[in-house]
């Protein structure tokens, strides 16, 4: 039987034959199913937040593994987050099959190997505080497939994003995340919907993890690295809006506080000199809502 991720789709049969504009409208028309299909598994997405957060309070850390586009996007969500959020780098990864040369081209036969995602993850030490989110739009991908096995049989917690229902990869994690997307507007270029239904859901699974910790206050990122003048700008924005202080004051704090937006806002909060910020940041393990209470204790 074919999967949903490899039927042909009628919509678009005679997409070949139309014109530029009518093929970018069906594929527009395809895509506006996948927000609907994302919203059908929010109970899942949000029980895999709350087990994730559990981990990485514990001292654990989140891995996302996949193949091809699948892995990349996983590669992307992680490395997105130490520069948003302020955390360390190893707290999240993303591991692809076929290591960094598959970020930037196509080893798509490594996929088929199920023992290299264990051996992969065997590498970076993985055990049982940790998490790990396998990503397969097709289900069925070895690779994805054996490292959720290693990483259920060390007692982590495993949860899968995939556009299969019933697939092998729904049984092999604690959690299956199963956004019913449809058939591609081009068969089986999973990129497409179920690419873009991953993406979704890894940016909420991310987010809303770094909101559980406690790194955004508001909607504001309190973590944010001041990397570039943009982020700095923001930063001086942030230290504004969340301190009541004008352009000027917010200006000087960030200067005193060495660029660091979490140390300012503990100054600005909590009254107090930069070493103590930072010492009352590291006993909060950089919470700064937490530090600041601490501070005014």
């Amino acid at each position: 039987m074919i999967s949903i991720t490899e039927s042909e789709n009628e919509a678009t049969r005679d997409i070949d034959k139309a014109s530029t504009l009518d093929a970018l409208s069906l594929i527009n028309n395809e895509d506006k199913h996948v927000a609907l299909a994302v919203e059908k598994v929010l109970p899942q997405v949000a029980s895999v937040v709350d087990s994730v957060v559990a981990r990485l309070e514990n001292g654990g850390r989140l891995f996302y593994v996949g193949t091809g586009t699948s892995g990349r996007l996983g590669v992307l969500d992680a490395s997105e987050l130490p520069p948003t959020f302020g955390v360390e780098s190893g707290l999240v990864q993303g591991v692809i099959a076929g290591g960094i040369d598959a970020l930037y081209k196509a080893t798509e036969a490594s996929e088929d190997d199920s023992q290299a995602g264990e051996r992969d993850l065997k590498a970076r030490n993985l055990n049982s505080k940790d998490a790990l989110i396998g990503i397969a739009a097709s289900g069925r991908t070895p690779y994805t497939i054996g490292a959720l096995k290693y990483a259920r049989s060390l007692g982590c917690f495993t949860a899968c994003i995939t556009s299969n229902p019933d697939s092998p990869i729904t049984n092999a994690a604690d959690i299956a995340v199963v956004a019913l997307v449809g058939p591609e507007a081009i068969a089986g270029s999973t990129r497409m919907k179920a690419g873009t239904a991953q993406k979704l859901i890894l940016n909420m699974i991310s987010t809303v993890t770094m909101i559980r910790m406690g790194y955004v206050v508001g909607n504001r990122m309190t973590n944010m690295r001041t990397a570039n003048n943009k982020l700095r700008e923001r930063s001086l924005r942030i230290i504004a809006a969340e301190a009541g202080k004008n352009e000027v004051e917010a200006q000087e704090l960030l200067a005193a506080a060495e660029d660091d937006l979490r140390v300012a806002l503990v100054m600005a909060k909590a009254n107090v000199g930069p070493d103590d910020a930072k010492r009352f940041l590291a006993e909060s393990n950089f919470i700064v809502p937490k530090a600041v209470e601490m501070a005014k204790s």
